[in-house]
């Protein structure tokens, strides 16, 4: 997911939003493999997440905010990570997750300033769980050229099963 900043000139001040924080493991990770030279920043839906990671962290900005409901909450950041936010559906219909995915990927990419990425799970699996996410890395990048930008990067070669798409605002 931190790929998202190689290889990109980045502000000496650089931040990095951590959208879907969860409990904040990746300022764990942030703090033993760097790049140290990122300001970070966590933003969740929920409250409980929040709020452990304000007591785990307290020299950090974690923010509790629902996108869609207030997109202008959302702080703006140089670059946004979105591990994990896309990969469940649960119980909603394919349809009715790809609406979602698509709205909160326009919200998330009008607050970063250089470069968004997110995971989602291949369409390209032995078989297919009914209550994960699994889309169409062409259906993906038919929307991303269309309504966000065509400048994209697609990494599968991790060894999970889900691919990262970085989406950026300008060409490298």
């Amino acid at each position: 997911m931190l790929g998202l900043l190689d290889g990109r000139p980045r502000p000496a001040d650089a931040s990095l939003l951590d959208f879907g924080c969860g409990a904040g493991h990746l300022v764990d990770h942030l703090r033993r493999h760097g790049p140290g030279d990122v300001r970070y920043l966590g933003a969740d839906l929920s409250p409980r997440f929040i709020d452990l990671c304000r007591a785990k962290f307290p020299d950090l900005d974690f923010r509790c905010v629902d996108v869609l409901r207030e997109p202008d909450a959302l702080p703006s950041a140089d670059f946004i990570v979105a591990n994990g936010v896309f990969t469940e559906k649960r119980s909603l219909s394919w349809d009715a997750m790809w609406e979602h995915t698509r709205r909160m990927i326009a919200a998330l990419h009008s607050r970063a300033r250089i470069g968004l990425a997110f995971n989602v799970m291949t369409w390209h699996v032995d078989w297919q769980r009914d209550d994960l996410f699994h889309l169409p890395c062409d259906t993906l990048l038919a929307f991303l050229k269309a309504e966000v930008s065509r400048h994209v990067v697609l990494r599968a070669d991790y060894g999970l099963w889900e691919y990262t798409t970085y989406v950026y605002r300008e060409p490298e």
